[in-house]
């Protein structure tokens, strides 16, 4: 038990309290002068090779490159919650191929990725320190494989750190491992992992070598500017790039910040020269400037006498120029006026509503005593939003400051009234429009990174209010795919080759048919809506199916059901299909729980591509800037084993709304997805529309 005590020994030295005021330590915890923690060499909140308990704020985002030796890093990590940073990485191991087949990876070096997760179990005090749990390299097949515990305490200029490790960051043992004395089963680390890689290996946790690693930080007096003494508990014997010259345990770096950027110079293991640099944001806090016009004021309006004297004209292009609300029907009973249409600039429900509201006000007749705004979705009627005019009109024009304007309307399901008198000028017509694609790879054998790019020309042709025809056309204006060496692997698949021939569907031509179907849409019951459609639904499959979606308005659980016949597309052909065929569908929970603000999780439970079946999870956390980053995973009946490299289907996804890139408000958005490796278990159809983002306004996450 020796170890342990030294452990904890250590642990209550460093927390106690010397002459430094709370105030000045909790303004800047374990931080540079410009308030945020460092990173170190391989991503991640720490050191140089080691971590530290600290954290950066809620959704910061960095990105980080390092050069080390033997080794390149690049790095991506993540502030998702206050209490939990992940981090994502690719290791370019210089001393090593990618592979013994000169044909297959020509010269390129070896690449490893890996996640990291760290996790806060006490927060920093006026006499405690922060207490981090963590797990390095969790997927993959965890060459840099490592837990620990550690702690930070600073006082003033300093910031003390000290942990203990196990795996890659306890590979030189110059500790004991206080569980082994507890269990036999703690001494030994297992050598080789299970499946085919990219499980999280919990039977490996806290277990064999174990080390004291930890070190000091000094913000110097120059602003921006500082000093770094680590002492590293790795021995580097069997590193992944082979055994590595070690001529000290102590390591020493500067790190030097302006404004976003930290620039980083080190020297380890007594021999080694390495350099870094960062580059980050908040999440929360990141924004456009915009040029917009202030909502409209409500002091000295003059609206109308009566609707005979209301100009029409003016008020429909007020509402598209000023409020970005685009009329397609009007309906008026009594003293209410029912406005039909598509929002399409503002993503805030209530600064819509309001700038709307206050548009309506100032130009309807006294008479009009209620506003119903009704947001449609393709020519359906989806979620309706009803404003009190007396009330609206007291608290936009702040004759009572008391009264808060977001209690004078409320977000409604369409009364049977609202549905039935939507009477579009336009139920049939050519429809058009267009958007950019970007698809990604990292960590190919013929090129780091593979990518394509270009724009999806969707047309279409609507016979009446809820059934058309469809369809999208591929235009690739950029890309690298035609390093390709090989299209199709020769590993033979005990699973039906649902996605992995992607090589073939997506290098056989510069312009090609993404989809081409009829649609039918309707809301069926109060909070019930249906779908149905068929023909060539995606890149790699066509059939026919249906959806049904149960929605509340404001909701915290959607419910939905989808089934689907399928068959697999010839990629040699824009028409003709393969003999394979399959029966899928899922029955999926949208769960927006309140204990949880800004989280959405996606649980969907049926049959996939290849026939297996299964549960797809998907975590989406939302910021304030509207950056949303997601998370997903699939499991099946197929073991690891027939799954093949990575073990099951997992990905993420970063979705960007696109007002952050511009000067006008905007809707709409662009993603950007990374998956370490696409097999064919847990596979997905990739439907051309569904009834959750189409409905999305009566539940907003993504809007």
């Amino acid at each position: 038990m020796k170890a342990t005590r030294i452990f904890v020994s250590l642990v209550l030295a460093s927390s106690l309290h010397t002459t430094s005021t709370y105030a000045s330590q909790t303004s800047s915890l374990g931080v540079d002068s410009n308030g945020k923690p460092t990173q170190m060499v391989r991503g991640g909140t720490g050191l140089l090779q080691t971590p530290t308990a600290r954290m950066a704020k809620e959704g910061d985002f960095s990105v980080n490159y390092n050069d080390i030796g033997e080794y390149r890093f690049w790095s991506a990590s993540l502030q998702l919650f206050p209490w939990m940073e992940s981090t994502v990485r690719y290791t370019d191991v210089r001393t090593r191929r990618y592979s013994r087949f000169e044909g297959f990876s020509g010269d390129q070096t070896l690449k490893d990725k890996g996640i990291d997760v760290k996790f806060r179990l006490l927060q920093e005090s006026y006499y405690l320190p922060d207490l981090s749990i963590g797990f390095t390299d969790i997927g993959g097949t965890g060459f840099f494989a490592s837990e620990f515990v550690n702690i930070s305490k600073r006082f003033g200029q300093l910031d003390f750190h000290i942990g203990i490790g196990t795996g890659y960051l306890g590979a030189s043992g110059n500790t004991s491992n206080p569980l082994c004395e507890l269990t036999e089963s703690f001494c030994d680390r297992p050598s080789s992992f299970s499946g085919s890689g990219g499980q999280v290996e919990f039977g490996a946790f806290f277990k064999g070598p174990t080390s004291i690693f930890g070190g000091i930080e000094y913000q110097t007096p120059i602003n921006g500017l500082q000093l770094t003494l680590e002492y590293d508990g790795n021995d580097y014997i069997n590193d992944r790039a082979g055994q590595l010259k070690q001529d000290s345990q102590w390591n020493v770096g500067a790190v030097y910040q302006y404004e976003n950027w930290d620039f980083s110079l080190n020297y380890q293991r007594g021999n080694t020269l390495g350099f870094g640099v960062s580059y980050s944001f908040n999440m929360h806090t990141i924004t456009q400037a915009k040029f917009d016009n202030p909502p409209r004021s409500l002091v000295d309006f003059t609206p109308a006498q009566s609707l005979e004297d209301l100009n029409r004209e003016r008020l429909y292009a007020d509402l598209v120029n000023q409020g970005s609300f685009l009329i397609n029907a009007t309906h008026q009973y009594n003293d209410e006026m029912t406005f039909y249409g598509v929002q399409l600039g503002y993503r805030d429900h209530d600064e819509a509503t309001q700038r709307v509201g206050r548009i309506l006000a100032s130009e309807l007749p006294e008479s009009i005593t209620t506003y119903n705004i009704v947001e449609t979705a393709a020519s359906t009627p989806i979620v309706a939003t009803k404003i009190n005019a007396k009330d609206f009109k007291i608290a936009a024009s702040y004759s009572r400051l008391e009264t808060a304007i977001a209690k004078t309307y409320e977000r409604i399901d369409p009364s049977n009234n609202m549905v039935e008198n939507f009477d579009p000028n336009k139920l049939s017509g050519f429809l058009l429009s267009s958007e950019a694609f970007w698809i990604q790879t990292f960590g190919n054998p013929e090129d780091f990174y593979l990518y394509q790019g270009g724009a999806y020309i969707n047309t279409g042709y609507l016979f009446e209010s809820n059934f058309s025809v469809r369809t999208g056309l591929k235009v690739t204006l950029i890309e690298n795919f035609d390093k390709f060496n090989f299209k199709v692997d020769g590993q033979e698949s005990p699973l039906p080759r649902v996605r992995t021939f992607v090589r073939e569907y997506v290098t056989r031509s510069k312009v090609s048919m993404e989809n081409a179907y009829l649609h039918w849409f309707d809301r069926i019951a109060p909070n019930v809506y249906a779908q149905a459609y068929g023909g060539y639904l995606e890149t790699m499959f066509g059939g026919v199916g249906g959806e049904l979606l149960y929605s509340p308005v404001n909701g915290q659980v959607a419910f939905g059901i989808d089934v689907n016949f399928v068959k697999q597309r010839d990629f040699d052909s824009e028409t003709a299909f393969f003999d394979y065929q399959a029966m899928t569908g899922h029955v999926t929970m949208y769960w927006q729980p309140k204990f949880l603000p800004d989280i959405q999780l996606t649980v969907s439970a049926g049959q996939f591509l290849a026939k297996d079946k299964g549960v797809n999870i998907d975590f989406a956390k939302r910021f304030d800037s509207g950056i949303i980053v997601g998370a997903y995973a699939a499991f099946t009946d197929v073991s690891a084993q027939d799954y093949g490299e990575g073990s099951f289907t997992k990905g993420f996804y970063l979705s960007i709304p696109f007002d952050l890139f511009s000067f006008a408000p905007a809707k709409g958005r662009g993603n950007i997805p990374w998956i370490p490796i696409g097999r064919d278990g847990g596979q997905m159809l990739q439907r051309p529309i569904k009834l959750r983002n189409l409905t999305e306004s009566r539940s907003p996450f993504y809007d």
